[in-house]
This record gives structure tokens, sequence and C-alpha cells, in this order.
């Protein structure tokens, strides 16, 4: 995908081969949402787009250009836009019954913000189930000044397509919450387990499971039975290729606009080192692979050396499918499909928050090694702390990205001392009922959480449930706290594995009405959302 650096020629260039895409004025881009039918695989369905295209166009800005881009909705219902990540006053961030009213079919609503950042990023759909029938797009900002100069430059953007319609899809998982489990235990599974266990420990296991009325195997509420995985739009069967030459610095910008699904990814043949984390510099880190939970950004370099085609693989986590696109030198050349690895089952240790008691940080986000150790770093992730171009920068090395490897590249004094409030809340879910919540209650029948301008909160999220659950907070940075101090990363998305607590800090430092929600659309739709508002302090107390 060429790279459009400047809004100008964003707008020269998007003029010329989207009709729906377009310059309003000297100062404003125009963005339309339709209806369109598409056919990724094999059957005509209907598709909401921006753009006209799925994903939506990648958008361009510049860190400190003034945006002005009006949406009109050609839909017969409302439409919204949300900026995911973007700092901008929340009467912009487009979430409606939150920030505004929504787009009424007809209308055109004009977003006004200053860009107060670089990196990668993405938009996506925040009315009913529009983010999963396709509206999303990538958003890359170029900073005022690149430490981090590639040869190339791609978005990898990687989503889900359901066969069924999504209203359909949640009204079958209410009514069967593991309808889409086609990965369930067997008889033979049984007789196995008795003489790797032993008959006792086999029942005990059986029963403890029972209780808690899941199975090991419910990794995915949706699952690639009904799911496809694609990059750019394209299934593996019509195969995405990006070009290089050997020797070239490639960057690439993986971004998960999935509605539910956690990937592992992995290129076999070559390291990436990653660079950014959710749009954030963080010190590079070789790896082989690592985990992209739903809604979260990556950016990695790789410097392929010679002239073969190098597999991009996105395996589900719950291994019911993959995406798949080729790193190639030629068109014509792409890269063989890698086995898919055999699923991982959960186990009742790391259910243990489920159930009682609860884990902590350490371990997050392993899709193939346990407590995975550096490859050559003799230090075990103790990384410089100073703030350097990537380049100058030595990179610690591991096989699998853990967030405790995750260090920012330039510190956050404000991150020390005790935090001004600490609030916890606990992720649960009733699977009989397919509802999902913050400490038991919906959003629908939950107060807000009101926090002071200024104030620097701790969360501590209690993960009491089976399943992993991203979770944003819109309009403020989460500090995750992996050890680091003062240079632990600053996300817009954490993801909290089964049984696990996880602490964030968050910086009240933008007024307004938030939306604090899991990223898993059937999760927050059916609950797991809140209101955060963010109140000036009373005068006198400032």
């Amino acid at each position: 995908m060429a790279k459009l650096k400047y809004p100008l020629l964003l707008k020269v260039a998007v003029i010329g081969f989207l009709n729906s895409w377009h310059c309003a004025s000297a100062d404003a881009y125009h963005l339309q949402i339709d209806e369109k039918s598409v056919n990724l695989i094999g059957l005509p369905q209907q598709a909401v787009v921006a753009g006209d295209s799925l994903p939506a166009p990648t958008l361009h800005w510049r860190e400190g250009e003034q945006v002005t881009l009006q949406v009109t909705n050609n839909l017969k219902e409302q439409t919204s836009i949300h900026w995911h990540g973007i700092v901008l006053p929340y009467q912009m961030d487009g979430v409606p019954g939150i920030s505004f009213g929504g787009i009424a079919p007809g209308r055109t609503f004009t977003y006004r913000f200053q860009v107060k950042q670089s990196g990668t990023y993405w938009y996506h759909g925040h009315s009913g189930f529009q983010e999963q029938q396709g509206l999303f797009g990538a958003i890359v900002i170029d900073p005022k000044h690149d430490h981090q100069p590639a040869d190339r430059d791609y978005v990898v953007m990687l989503s889900d397509w359901p066969e069924a319609d999504p209203h359909r899809t949640l009204s079958r998982l209410k009514m069967q919450s593991d309808y889409y489990n086609f990965q369930k235990r067997t008889v033979g599974d049984f007789f196995t387990d008795i003489q790797r266990l032993g008959f006792s420990d086999t029942v005990a296991d059986r029963l403890a499971w029972g209780q808690m009325r899941m199975e090991p195997t419910d990794l995915a509420d949706v699952t690639g039975a009904t799911y496809h995985f694609l990059i750019n739009g394209r299934t593996p069967d019509r195969h995405k290729t990006y070009l290089f030459r050997p020797g070239e610095k490639l960057r690439l910008r993986f971004i998960n606009a999935s509605a539910m699904t956690h990937f592992d990814l992995r290129i076999p043949g070559l390291k990436m080192r990653v660079i950014a984390a959710d749009g954030q510099a963080v010190s590079p880190i070789e790896v082989e692979e690592f985990r992209i939970a739903v809604a979260e950004t990556y950016d990695v370099i790789v410097e392929p050396q010679s002239e073969q085609a190098y597999s991009i693989f996105a395996e589900a986590l719950d291994r019911s499918g993959y995406a798949h696109a080729s790193l190639t030198p030629r068109e014509d050349l792409t890269a063989a499909v890698p086995p898919l690895r055999p699923l991982k089952l959960l186990t009742l240790a790391e259910m243990g928050g489920a159930h009682g008691g609860h884990g902590s940080h350490q371990g997050h986000d392993q899709p193939a090694a346990d407590n995975p150790q550096p490859a050559h770093d003799p230090h075990a992730g103790h990384l410089s702390h100073q703030a350097m171009a990537e380049t100058e920068t030595p990179a610690a090395s591991y096989p699998v990205l853990n967030y405790r490897h995750l260090k920012s590249a330039t510190p956050e004094h404000g991150l020390m001392g005790a935090p001004d409030r600490e609030i916890t809340l606990r992720l649960t879910g009733n699977m009989n009922r397919y509802i999902w919540s913050f400490d038991d209650v919906k959003y629908s029948d939950a107060e807000p959480i009101r926090v002071k301008l200024g104030e620097r909160i701790r969360f501590h999220y209690v993960n009491e449930t089976m399943m992993n659950h991203p979770i944003h907070i819109h309009g403020l940075w989460q500090y995750l706290d992996n050890g680091n101090g003062m240079y632990n990363p600053k996300k817009h998305v954490v993801n909290v594995k089964p049984g696990e607590t996880v602490s964030v800090d968050v910086p009240a430092d933008a007024e307004g009405e938030w939306a604090f929600h899991c990223h898993l659309l059937y999760h927050m739709d059916t609950g797991m959302f809140r209101k955060l508002i963010v109140e000036k302090a009373e005068s006198g107390h400032e």
C-alpha cells in the first residue's frame, strides 16, 4: 500500500480512485458510510463500509495536523465512527449515548480535532454490530521527527468475518453459550486422560469443569467454524502479498480489527523487532511470535535477506482457523501455509480466578511458551532506560513476546509515588445467559465511574471468567503495571487472561464522558461496559 504522507496528497490521490471518499473543502475530508454487497467467502453478503471499501481507506495524518472530517450516513440506521486510541475532545470520540447522539440516516457529522500523537491506530463503527460488518480502517500518523525510518511501510490489518448475521450469532450464544464450541472433549479423550493422569484425577478434573459449566476448550465464544479470518480484507484463498527487495528494512503495522478473535502471529524464518505497542514506542524487542489481542496494534521491523517468500501467519487463539499473507520479492511467488499447531487447553490452575483464587499478570500473553526466557540477553529483560533512536538501542531477544517485556522508550515520571485512588473491577459473566459485566452488574443497570480531573487512578482488573478480556478506556491511557516503574508501557487496550489480576495506572487528564469496556464486541454488547466520567475538581480543591 503506497504511503500518503501529507493531507494534500491524501486528498488528491483518494479523489482519483474512491468516489465516496473525497475532500469536501480545502480543509476537510469527507467519508461516506454505505451498505454494500461483498463476496469474501464464496457467497454474497451485505457489509457496512466506509469509502466503498473493506477495510475502509487507511488515513494518513501527521502529528500536529488539524483534522476536519465529515462523515455522511447513507444507511437506513444510525451510524458512528470511533477514533480508537486517538487523543481528542470527548465530543469527537464517536460513541452514541456517551459522547454524542450518533449520526442519523441521511445526516452528516463533522469531527474536528488536532492530532497530538503519532503511531499506528485505527477507526471503527461504534453502533450495533457495524464494526463486525466491515466498518473499520487503519490510521497511520507520521511523527514530527521520525527516528525509525524504513524502506517500506505496510499496514497488516487482521479481522474476523462471520458466515452468519451477527445478530443471529448473538441470539444463538444467548440460547446456548457453547453453541460454537466444536472442539469439546470426547469419551476417547476421557480414557486418554485416565491413562495419563489416573482415574481419580481425571474424574476430579471433569467434575471441576462441570461445576463451572464450561470446557477447557472454551477459548473463544465464536470460532473458525463460523468465522473466516482476513488480512486487509482478504481470505487466505485471495492471498494478500507485501513486496520487498532483499536487504530492505520493512515496517509492518499489525492491527487486530477483529470483533472476537485473538491471534498468535509469526513469520517463520524471520525475527520481528517490536518497536511500538498501541502506537507508543517501546524499547526494541526481537521475537519469533507474539499474541495480538482484539483492538491492539504492534509495529515490527523485519529485514528479509533472501530472495524467497515468507508467510505472515496469524493463528486464531483456539486454533480454529488462520489468516495468511505473503511477504515476497515477486507477486507470483507466495509462501506455503504453515500447519496449524495443536490447541492448548485451559487448565484448572489457569482458571484459579474463576473459582476462588486470583493469578497475577506475570506470564501474561504467552501464545507458545510458558515463562519464556531471553534467547541471548544475560540481563533477562533489563533493557536500556535511555530514550534513544531504535537503531541505537540494543534489542532484547525472546522466542515469544510477553507483556512484561514491554518497556516504554521514554520515562513517565508521573507514575512515581502512590496513586490518588484505587478501584477494583471484577470482570464477570453468566455463561448460561450469555451476559457479561463488571462486578456482576451489566451496563444498563450500572452507575457511571466518576473520577476527578488530574487524579491518577489505579484500576485492578480481576478476571473471574474463562475468557480473555481486552479492556479499552476511551480518551485516557492505561499504563500497564508490569514491573518497569516509570517505564511501564502506555496502552489503549490491556488484555486480561482467564483467572488473572492486572493493574493499570490511568491519569485522568481529559475531561468528559468516556466509554470503558471489553473490546470483544459481543461482551460489550451484552453488558461489559461502563461510562467513565472525568469531572473538574471543585473550586478551592484544585
